[in-house]
């Protein structure tokens, strides 16, 4: 096992990975900006480096600075956590040179699965249903008239470097298809750097649906059932539950298997999450994360079962602890993402928290870093907590989210709770019929409501 590990991250999963290491006997290293000097993990760390100032680029996308911590440190292992560096296979490849172990997959296997075409092709391969869509990636010598035409419109022209929403449009007609290129080819030439293009069929109602997968790097892999994020603002989750209300038994278990096997079959190592769209019972595959969800405690929740635990212990060398037998799903869980923003616009809302009270009880859990008189930084994303609820069943845990939803105090900055409030008392959500655009078109009829009354 390792000695010292280096959290490469900030906010509530640099503090949710602090706690792992702890539990594991593991000492832990914190880096940080000059923005997050008070931050909660800095506090708790054993050791805390500062690599940069605020902006990400020069302080947590400086990998420099962060192979220095571990040299100077003596960490022996990193973990990544999600975003910044966590899907970086040169990161992965720099450590590994320098005698560091990267907490997460194989270089080779972050970029496979980074590129959104390849990652198509490899899931065939694999046995994985996809989404119809171009063979390989769309140039401008190719007749995209005729391959739009054969995968019938409408048509989701996508970045193959994508990520969020950016580099992706819909195209309904023949007539939209060049502006939809065009526009997502210097959207994504801006956005990383890449402007190689994709086509998919466009789904109309979809649902979006993530197997989460564990495997050792040895052939031995193990899915721990679905989660359902379908509620989501500009490709954005906001609210994510498991098991999806959308999938009996025997889907559920089909769609499992086939990406246990795939993961055998790769020989895949770590924490990784397939994500496909749903719709009229079939599934297609959209892109696979090669790290830690941020929605990843629902599954913790329902199984028992602690991912980075899990993460860690595979890094090092260990075979899975347990065997697709031995994984039980018990009741539902359900998490909501607090965000310092504007719970209608969204607008970001950074400044002091003036008061903090995270609600409490049984089936409750709050994976937050912030504390009353924390300052928010406007540097990051606006992610500042998590709330995750457990229950028997589904109707038991969105009753057991109402109430710790009406304890939970975050004053001096607005956040998202109040949505999540109104959330549960629409019917749709109640019942679980929603799909990835029923959100937006929510807050689009809640916020000309609103400009109504007040006109």
């Amino acid at each position: 096992m390792f000695s010292k590990i280096l959290i490469a991250n900030r906010g509530e999963i640099a503090l949710r990975i602090l706690r792992a290491c702890k539990e594991l006997g593991i000492r832990t290293v914190a880096v940080h900006s000059t923005a997050d000097e008070d931050a909660m993990h800095v506090r708790l760390a054993d050791e805390s480096v500062c690599i940069g100032p605020p902006v990400a680029r020069d302080s947590y996308l400086n990998i420099p600075q962060i192979l220095a911590a571990c040299e100077i440190t003596g960490a022996d292992a990193v973990h990544p956590g999600y975003g910044f560096l966590s899907e970086n296979a040169r990161f992965a490849e720099i450590l590994e040179a320098h005698g560091i172990t990267f907490i997460g997959p194989t270089s080779e296997h972050i970029r496979v699965m980074g590129d959104k075409i390849q990652a198509k092709t490899t899931a065939i391969e694999l046995g994985i249903p996809v989404v119809p869509g171009s063979d390989g990636g769309i140039t401008p010598e190719d007749d995209v008239h005729a391959i739009a035409a054969e995968i019938g419109y409408p048509v989701l022209v996508k970045a193959a470097a994508g990520g969020g929403g950016r580099g992706m449009k819909v195209a309904p007609t023949a007539e939209d298809l060049d502006l939809a290129i065009s526009t997502a080819r210097s959207e994504s030439k801006a956005a990383f750097g890449d402007d190689a293009l994709y086509m998919e069929k466009y789904l109309g109602k979809p649902r979006h649906i993530e197997v989460q997968v564990l495997g050792d790097g040895q052939g031995n892999a193990i899915h721990l059932g679905e989660r359902d994020c379908s509620l989501q603002r500009r490709h954005q989750k906001v609210f994510e539950e498991c098991p999806s209300p959308a999938l009996n038994e025997e889907q559920r278990q089909n769609i499992g298997e086939i990406c246990a096997v795939a993961m055998r079959k790769l020989k895949y190592r770590g924490a990784g999450t397939i994500e496909f769209l749903y719709e009229n019972g079939e599934f297609y595959f959209i892109e696979m994360n090669t790290r830690l969800q941020v929605e990843h405690p629902v599954t913790e929740m329902v199984t028992g079962i602690d991912l980075v635990i899990e993460q860690i212990r595979i890094a090092a060398g260990a075979n899975l602890s347990i065997n697709q037998e031995d994984v039980r799903f018990t009741g539902h869980a359900i998490e909501c993402r607090i965000n310092a923003e504007h719970p209608l616009t969204f607008a970001p809302s950074p400044g002091t928290i003036t008061y903090y009270h995270p609600p409490g009880g049984l089936g409750v859990r709050v994976d937050s870093g912030v504390y009353q008189g924390y300052k928010v930084p406007p540097h990051y994303d606006s992610l500042i907590g998590k709330l995750i609820v457990h229950g028997r069943s589904r109707v038991e845990c969105m009753m057991r989210l109402r109430r710790a939803l009406s304890e939970f105090v975050v004053d001096g900055i607005n956040t998202t709770v109040p949505l999540f409030t109104e959330l549960l008392d629409n019917q749709d959500i109640a019942n679980g019929a929603y799909d990835i655009h029923w959100l937006e078109k929510f807050l689009e009829a809640h916020i000309a409501a609103q400009n109504s009354e007040e006109n």
